[in-house]
């Protein structure tokens, strides 16, 4: 399966990256950047030290927007620090990256590719939605988009609303209304997605190249979701997303219509899933509502090791 990451890294985006090049099943054709966890220049740093840490400097990566479509940057370093990946010390970028906008990238790659691409966007929606916007063909050449975002019950950066989609409400609302395939993995399954202390202790044990560096990240992670959520382990919520390609069972979806709010007092970036059918409106996404947490932890420990270089 072909597929290209549109990412803000962000301690969850890192693992997703590596599941992401870890398993032969996918080919990763880009990664591309967003403001959000961090700022872009951040984010675009951060993108470049994992791939470096995993000697793939091979795979095309592409800086993008560096602020959402109408509204003022926001980020998180509450949550991913103030590097937005802080915890350990990652190598620093070994490649310079592309020239040009990660959005002329996206359409050049998807438009250019025999085969129909997945599109993983796990940050802010802002390129992908200049890329629809520009290219509105787009959406019918994907073979579909795997976001992670909103939430049908759940939220995190106010009552109402899941961070990516909050970042740039205006972003996410054109490609929920785009007509390309959508599943949304949204927090009612990617703050399940947890691994524990335990599990990390567990990968600090293997000390291997990638393992070494991901577990004090990952723990630093942790200790952020436990003192603002009171979670107990780290919420790789991203991973989650590209988990649902190796195994789509890892995931259980159901078919809604998904609008975004982009001007409520209280509401704004709420993802309103009709969960019921009441709208009559139609199902334009597949909305994931339960999770296999232990095939989850499987497919990541396999990577993790894969990466280390030991046997699976």
């Amino acid at each position: 399966m072909k597929i290209l990451i549109d990412c803000d890294p962000g301690h969850d985006d890192m693992v997703a990256i590596l599941l992401a090049c870890a398993s032969p099943e996918l080919e990763v054709l880009g990664v591309t950047t967003v403001a959000g966890n961090q700022t872009g220049e951040k984010t675009w740093g951060n993108a470049r030290r994992i791939l470096t840490l995993i000697g793939r400097q091979d795979i095309p990566a592409a800086r993008g927007a560096d602020r959402p479509l109408l509204r003022e940057p926001i980020v998180a370093p509450e949550i991913h620090g103030v590097s937005g990946l802080d915890g350990a010390e990652l190598p620093a970028p070994g490649f310079p990256g592309l020239p040009g906008h990660a959005v002329d990238f996206l359409i050049r790659t998807i438009l250019g590719s025999r085969e129909p691409v997945t599109l993983v966007p796990t940050g802010p929606l802002t390129n992908v939605a200049l890329a629809l916007r520009q290219a509105p063909e787009l959406a019918q050449r994907l073979q579909r988009i795997v976001l992670m975002g909103g939430a049908v019950r759940d939220s995190n950066v106010t009552p109402a609303a899941e961070f990516n989609i909050y970042v740039d409400p205006e972003a996410a609302r054109i490609v929920f209304e785009s007509g390309a395939p959508i599943v949304m993995v949204g927090l009612d399954v990617t703050n399940r997605a947890r691994l524990s202390f335990a599990d990390i202790d567990e990968l600090a044990s293997w000390n291997g190249k990638v393992s070494r560096v991901l577990a004090p990240l990952l723990r630093f992670f942790a200790r952020a979701n436990r003192e603002v959520f009171g979670f107990d382990g780290a919420p790789l919520h991203d991973a989650l997303a590209v988990a649902h390609l190796l195994r789509p069972e890892v995931i259980r979806t159901r078919a809604m219509n998904v609008v975004v709010e982009t001007a409520g007092e209280y509401t704004r970036g709420r993802t309103v899933a009709d969960v019921y059918g009441v709208s009559g409106r139609p199902a334009n996404a597949e909305v994931a509502e339960e999770v296999d947490v232990p095939l989850f932890r499987e497919l990541l420990f396999r990577a993790i090791r894969a990466l280390d270089g030991a046997p699976a």
